[in-house]
């Protein structure tokens, strides 16, 4: 296999991927999850590298855009690489583990919040592109207020459950349906899955973990701002399935010590 360019402005060109996803019997997103993550930590990319587009991925592998975007959401979610809309994918630089961690205590509350995250994929992407297409300048002030006072809050080590519910209810809002809004309502700051798990262990990786679901919610502020629908559903679905995915991770991993509790030790998410 071809190695693969390393410039911070230029992607690798499409045949230098090479080949296909391998052990394609665990299912093609996770074959592409492995080959790509196994470039990015041997270095063949390295941080700030541009990976190529979702089409040249997909010619290079020869799987459909579904895959390719499963995938890429997965090595967001683990920490390798960041998406900026209408830019493109890079990778980012190794983070040490122990960001977040599960105690077996843990493991039954995770599942309902898991379930929780699936029923909100569903409903706040729609709510989402709704809210971009109809929101007025107040209820975007009311946004960019909540984003604010979280970003406040993670440099003082204040609460961001509070502001980042208030994001999520002010696009319910904005799309118009009252009923978004009540369904959001109803479940309340209970849908923030960092209240109902001891998930952050290291106090001194919370402001990392943080700005990072910051800087996704800001991705999902700029949609709606700039009233781009599509867009803003792809940038919430990418949030809260970044979301998920860190805490099916740590679930394992979770599952995992308490099966070998001998072992020790966690994995970062």
């Amino acid at each position: 296999m071809s190695s693969l360019s390393t410039g911070s402005t230029s992607a690798a060109e499409p045949a230098a991927l090479g080949g296909s996803p391998r052990r394609r019997g665990r299912g093609l997103a996770h074959g592409l999850v492995d080959d790509l993550g196994e470039k990015i930590r041997s270095q063949q990319l390295r941080p700030g590298d541009k990976l190529p587009t979702e089409s040249a991925i997909m010619q290079a592998y020869g799987v459909s855009r579904t895959v390719v975007r499963e995938a890429l959401s997965k090595l967001q979610a683990g920490g390798l690489v960041e998406t900026h809309h209408g830019i493109g994918t890079f990778v980012l630089q190794p983070r040490a583990a122990g960001m977040f961690r599960l105690e077996g205590s843990d493991i039954a509350t995770t599942v309902d919040v898991l379930a929780v995250l699936e029923l909100r994929i569903s409903l706040e992407t729609e709510s989402a592109g709704l809210a971009a297409t109809r929101r007025n300048e107040e209820q975007l002030l009311a946004m960019r207020a909540a984003l604010d006072d979280f970003q406040r809050n993670v440099a003082e080590a204040g609460d961001t459950v509070a502001p980042d519910f208030r994001f999520h209810l002010q696009i319910a809002q904005a799309t118009g349906n009252p009923y978004f809004a009540d369904i959001m309502s109803h479940l309340g700051t209970t849908i923030i899955p960092r209240t109902r798990i001891s998930a952050i262990r290291t106090h001194d990786r919370r402001g990392e973990y943080l700005s990072r679901v910051n800087r996704e919610h800001e991705e999902i502020y700029a949609a709606i701002a700039r009233q781009d629908p599509e867009s803003a559903r792809a940038a919430m679905r990418i949030h809260l399935t970044n979301s998920r995915e860190r805490l099916r991770l740590a679930q394992e991993a979770a599952q995992r010590e308490a099966q070998t509790p001998a072992s020790g030790g966690g994995t970062a998410t």
